[in-house]
């Protein structure tokens, strides 16, 4: 019996560690400049508290078959919550979303963490109100009453919090957004239906990848567009390339620029497809592409409305979007790779944000090697400002 109360509590103790890890998160990188932007943060430890009661109070169980429920029940509540964390992270790091939870989608592995996390300290306050000797089907109803109680609590105090703070961004109109438009009384496009991207657009491109868990370098892009003219520069340090990268292209005239030398004029073809957020439209946001899209709600970004959509992709359309993977990746094989890609589309319907990743088998990239992930954060901003694509070059 000693045995598995420890156990017990080291799960516990776990699941306690990764709620305050994701309450340190959102209290540290959530500031969307609300009122109560540390309220919330705070408001995000009730979780890691109700398991801090299973930690005191472990729902040990005598019989064989019930404890290796316990230990199911925690386990499926760590499988549903690290992987959230993860997102949460991301989300944070980028700087765009407001909301926490832009929808039901978004929140409900959340709120089966939570169900679980209750559960395990429901059923330990249980045994320990009404002691071990108690029948079993009263302790069951008890640990689901308390666990209800738990769960109800402290998910209703967060998202009280969390909702009046988003509110109160929501009536704080921003003046401009360099993302679109701000009127918060107008909803973006439906994801299937008809979008497209802004005539003209400064672009950013960050673009990563990791072999075997081992960084394979970056590449950061930046460059302006106006119609299907562009020019831009993209700083690579990756494993295969290092040193500033660029191309421009002005109708049939096309300029390119290799690490440590300067601009030289070249063919229409020797720049190729790499017009950024009009080609990653074309390759994998096309109507097309979009007929099976996936919504992932609505918030905001740096004040404008946006609708988070997602769409599946796999390896050769991730490609033909992002012909700068080859710094990455050289020639490699993608063919079995698969990935996702969300994008955010405004209200004046055309796509500001992209941001995905891919993954797949390694070997044709580095000989042993076993999985390699490619992930990609496009902006598109100031979209139908004036841009004027100058050569850089005679």
């Amino acid at each position: 019996m000693r045995v598995r109360t420890f156990e017990l509590r080291l799960i516990a103790l776990v699941l306690a560690g990764c709620w305050a890890v994701a309450a340190a998160i959102v209290l540290i990188g959530y500031r969307p400049g609300g009122p109560i932007d540390i309220a919330v943060g705070l408001a995000a430890l009730a979780p890691a508290i109700v398991a801090l009661i299973g930690v005191a109070w472990p729902p040990v169980a005598r019989g064989d078959r019930a404890f290796a429920g316990m230990v199911s029940l925690a386990a499926a509540s760590l499988l549903v919550l690290v992987p959230s964390i993860a997102g949460l992270t991301g989300q944070l790091r980028a700087r765009g979303v407001q909301t926490l939870l832009p929808s039901v989608e978004a929140a409900y592995p959340w709120v089966l963490a939570l169900l679980g996390t209750s559960l395990l300290a429901g059923f330990g306050l249980a045994r320990r109100r009404l002691g071990q000797a108690a029948m079993r089907r009263r302790r069951l109803a008890r640990g689901l009453l308390l666990a209800t109680v738990l769960a109800a609590t402290s998910g209703l105090v967060f998202a009280a919090i969390a909702m009046g703070n988003e509110l109160a961004l929501r009536d704080r109109i921003a003046a401009s957004s360099r993302f679109g438009p701000t009127d918060v009384d107008r909803d973006p496009p439906i994801c299937d239906r008809a979008m497209g991207i802004g005539p003209t657009a400064r672009i950013a491109i960050h673009l990563e990848g990791n072999l075997d868990g081992r960084s394979m370098g970056t590449i950061e892009l930046a460059g302006e567009r106006s119609a299907a003219d562009v020019r831009w520069l993209a700083y690579v340090a990756t494993t295969r390339e290092l040193g500033l990268h660029g191309a421009a292209l002005i109708g049939d005239r096309a300029w390119v620029r290799q690490p440590f030398a300067g601009w030289r004029g070249a063919t229409v073809a020797e720049v190729g497809d790499a017009v950024l957020d009009l080609t990653a439209f074309r390759a994998a946001l096309s109507p097309a592409g979009r007929a099976a899209a996936q919504s992932g709600g609505v918030g905001l970004i740096e004040g404008a409305r946006a609708r988070q959509c997602s769409v599946q992709v796999d390896g050769p359309t991730f490609r033909a979007a992002f012909p700068q993977v080859r710094w990455l990746v050289d020639e490699a094989d993608l063919a079995n790779w698969r990935g996702q890609l969300r994008f955010w589309v405004f209200l004046d319907g055309q796509i500001g944000r992209v941001e995905g990743s891919v993954n797949g088998d390694a070997a044709d990239i580095q000989a042993g090697a076993l999985q390699a992930t490619l992930r990609v954060d496009l902006t598109a901003t100031d979209r139908g400002a004036v841009v004027a694509i100058t050569p850089p070059a005679p």
